[in-house]
């Protein structure tokens, strides 16, 4: 707890000020247009201005702005794993995803890429994304992780502790089978929720490329 709060303050200093940088594509001029369409959006970064911060689109505006920060270290869980990249992509407050098109691809507006710092660390300015009761959708954000020189992989999505529809049930599933860690319970400070979620590498499901 002390970290985290520790950590807000010099996060509020750079956070506010920072502009949405790392969602601009790359110049597909140099690229198969097909390809460019049909690869995972993690991909799709920047590399002149990807960070190890980012801001999601919108995030200022929003009712619960969120600071997500860690550390992603090596599959011994001690060693902090650097340049290593993170995409996360959410629904926005109403539990909608904001579908948008950019040069004939469809993509999430609330995303982001950050790539790890020689620590290790991260750190994504968004937001509380809601859940949508008709589907009975929690809220939920969507990671994925790229290693140098190797492919992406999906994470378990990152769920909320307060979450309604996080159910007694589902929490049991996840604490027996899942990883528990992936439930988020961000703690108030200066008008911001703050919470720290640490990731370790693994062997993971292989997205495309």
């Amino acid at each position: 707890m002390k970290k985290l709060i520790a950590l807000t303050t010099f996060f509020c200093v750079i956070g506010f000020t920072l502009n949405v940088t790392a969602q601009e594509t790359s110049n597909i001029s140099e690229l198969n247009k097909q390809d460019y369409i049909e690869r995972h959006p993690i991909y799709d970064y920047n590399a002149q201005t990807i960070s190890a911060v980012d801001s999601i689109a919108d995030f200022r505006a929003k009712k619960k702005p969120l600071i997500l920060t860690g550390i992603i270290y090596q599959k011994d869980g001690v060693t902090p794993a650097k340049d290593v990249i993170l995409y996360i992509e959410q629904a926005d407050e109403n539990g909608d995803f904001d579908l948008r098109n950019h040069n004939d691809k469809r993509y999430t507006h609330h995303r982001g890429w950050v790539k790890t710092d020689a620590n290790g660390r991260y750190t994504f300015y968004t937001f509380v994304p809601g859940n949508d009761r008709r589907y009975n959708q929690l809220s939920q954000l969507f990671p994925t992780i790229k290693e140098p020189s190797k492919p992406a992989y999906n994470l378990e999505s990152f769920l909320f502790d307060e979450d309604p529809l996080l159910t007694r049930l589902c929490r049991k599933k996840i604490a027996k089978k899942g990883d528990p860690t992936r439930i988020l319970k961000p703690v108030e400070k200066d008008n911001l929720l703050l919470v720290e979620k640490n990731i370790v590498l693994s062997n993971n499901t292989v997205v495309s490329n």
